[in-house]
């Protein structure tokens, strides 16, 4: 686990976040499929961290997988997403979290477009849009 610049009690987070919003990003949570309010939303702009604001995603990058949450092909930039492995659940995965504030994002797969074939599968909770 990394030791991320921002740095905040559980009390701070809680204060600061809507109750899924730190559902998601502290414990790890996921919004249900098709709830979230990005998963159809595709207006040009970026998708920072709902916890620190650094920028995570640009619109550019966004891609309808079906799978009911948002996804993309790619980070914003390079350093931006720390990668865990992740075997909750009877399953093995890639965990994405923020690397500026260690919030979970959701996971990435190898089943993406190209040109990365990657595909992020963000919780709407994880982030805050920016036209």
């Amino acid at each position: 686990m990394s030791d991320y610049q921002v740095k905040k009690t559980d009390e701070e987070w809680r204060a600061q976040l809507a109750p899924m919003d730190y559902e998601v990003t502290r414990h790890a949570a996921t919004e249900r499929a098709f709830t979230g309010r990005y998963w159809d939303h595709f207006e040009p702009g970026t998708y920072q961290c709902v916890c620190c604001g650094v920028k995570l995603f640009d619109s550019g990058t966004k891609f309808d997988a079906g799978c009911g949450w948002p996804s993309y092909w790619q980070p914003a930039e390079e350093g931006v997403i720390e990668r865990v492995m992740d075997h909750s659940h009877g399953m093995i995965r890639v965990e994405v979290r923020c690397q500026n504030c260690g919030a979970h994002l959701g996971h990435v797969f190898d089943d993406g477009p190209q040109p990365t074939g990657e595909r992020y599968c963000i919780n709407s909770a994880a982030l805050d849009f920016k036209a």
